[in-house]
């Protein structure tokens, strides 16, 4: 799976999977990332990155053309690049380790559920319980209204995710 990661705002980009990566795919991958920011309208400047075989010299190329540059991680440094790391833990306890994955398609199918889960339903506790793609919401001022907040759920992926939103 390639997914990278916003520091500033913890929103993740699944961009795709596969069961043998070769340099030449992780090459697309960076092509298809570097398009997705231009389309964005993004300026990154940095990519924290491992040093995975995978990664070469075209790569890498494909990040300078776009103006940015990379970081190479330390060798066994998981925390230098704690943010990504933290998600793919995440990813695995609250996704699949609980899904069964049959192919291909059904795990970009799942890993595209918990994108837009990660990305727009669940708090973030290290940015003020913020979601990614939404601002904080207005704090609530009257105690008597927290008794009548509706909240409903919604099942994601059979039940697997969960998402709770306020009907107002």
């Amino acid at each position: 799976m390639f997914a990278v990661i916003e520091h500033a705002s913890r929103r993740i980009r699944v961009l795709g999977a596969t069961a043998h990566p070769t340099a030449s795919w992780v090459t697309q991958t960076g092509r298809n990332l570097v398009m997705d920011l231009q389309h964005a309208g993004a300026r990154e400047r940095f990519l924290i990155r491992d040093r995975d075989g995978e990664y070469s010299g075209l790569f890498d190329a494909v990040l300078a053309d776009a103006g940015i540059g990379f970081v190479l991680s330390g060798v066994r440094m998981p925390r230098m690049n704690s943010i990504m790391e933290r998600w793919v833990q995440t990813c695995r306890r609250e996704l699949l380790d609980r899904t069964l994955i049959w192919n291909r398609a059904h795990l970009l199918h799942a890993l595209r559920e918990f994108e837009h889960f990660y990305n727009e339903h669940r708090p973030h506790q290290g940015i003020a319980n913020a979601r990614p793609l939404h601002l904080l919401p207005a704090p609530i001022t009257d105690p008597g209204q927290i008794t009548h907040l509706d909240i409903r759920r919604r099942d994601r992926l059979g039940g697997t995710l969960h998402e709770y939103e306020h009907a107002a």
